[in-house]
């Protein structure tokens, strides 16, 4: 069957981001230098025990208005033999206590790749669900995706429980997707394998993820077509979140007005689509210009009409 190229990836600042304080992080070593730079590990359960208290959330600043931010100054915790591994490979941490899901790792390749439509997920709650709305002030309206820590486009797991947690729609489209559609795009072009590894960072026996760090690393090039090692905040602007529930209210000046969309929920424009990526663009947007013909698509009417369809606004152009 042919191989799918890579669809989704997946389908006003918080008042108080939360206190970096002792976090549930399994990640690996912080340099080829340590004790376990010799060490191959290719199972989730083996990086979330031998490398636990290599990252701090301490590390990462305070949500800015940036939905992620390179740490470890962009280079991934894989060691030196991790780096040279070109066997196809997917783990998934078991759940905790609490229902919560630990370290997601792969060694990507076509191989691991979709070959068919992505599937239904709704039957997964993960830890911390809620299913709210905020109609006009986040994108689609829910808070809360069932956000993949490793992308269906790159392991093509649908209702994985292992690999699926509360995120935001915010740090799903905004902070994440841009980093997995790399990844993919690299893999179809070069076929080459790329390290692969997200940690969900739980703060004390938060069900709500603070966020994820995210790690890739390309094998065949050494790490000159993919190498970044980034933390994607679990933030929605706009709203602010009790991490120990899920539960979530309007925050700032969004709590003193009325849930209206902008007005430009509500008049027709023309948009260019990405039937690809499922997003919308100005017709002038660069973004434009490189798209293929084949996944171009004009369209005229409103634009919360392609948000309920699925589709997301260009970060770029901000149609």
């Amino acid at each position: 069957m042919k191989r799918l190229h890579f669809t989704r990836c997946r389908t006003s600042l918080l008042a108080v981001l939360l206190a970096f304080s002792v976090a549930f992080v399994p990640v690996p070593p912080i340099s080829d230098t340590s004790s376990d730079s010799a060490a191959l590990i290719t199972t989730a359960q083996a990086a979330q025990k031998n490398t636990k208290d290599r990252f701090s959330i301490k590390e990462v600043p305070k949500y800015n208005g940036k939905s992620s931010v390179a740490v470890h100054g962009n280079k991934p915790y894989f060691t030196s033999r991790e780096k040279q591994n070109t066997n196809t490979f997917e783990s998934y941490h078991k759940l905790d206590k609490l229902g919560r899901c630990g370290v997601a790792y792969a060694n990507v390749s076509k191989d691991t790749m979709p070959t068919e439509a992505r599937g239904e997920i709704g039957q997964i709650r993960p830890s911390g669900w809620h299913t709210v709305k905020y109609t006009g002030v986040v994108d689609g309206n829910y808070l809360y995706n069932r956000c993949h820590l490793i992308a269906y486009c790159l392991t093509a797991e649908n209702a994985n429980k292992k690999n699926l947690i509360t995120g935001t729609r915010y740090m799903n489209n905004e902070g994440m997707l841009p980093f997995e559609e790399k990844t993919a795009r690299y893999i179809d072009k070069t076929n080459n394998h790329v390290l692969y590894r997200v940690t969900p960072v739980f703060e004390g026996s938060n069900l709500v993820a603070s966020g994820v760090l995210m790690e890739a690393y390309s094998v065949e090039d050494q790490g000159k077509g993919i190498c970044f090692c980034t933390y994607c905040y679990n933030v929605q602007p706009g709203v602010a979140i009790d991490y120990a529930t899920g539960d979530s209210h309007l925050s700032g000046k969004n709590n003193q007005t009325s849930h209206k969309s902008s007005a430009k929920e509500h008049a027709s424009a023309v948009y260019i689509l990405n039937t690809n990526t499922k997003k919308f663009h100005k017709p002038d947007c660069h973004s434009v210009k490189q798209m293929s013909s084949k996944n171009r698509k004009k369209y005229k009417g409103l634009r919360k009409k392609l948000i309920k369809d699925g589709y997301s606004p260009c970060k770029n152009c901000n149609p």
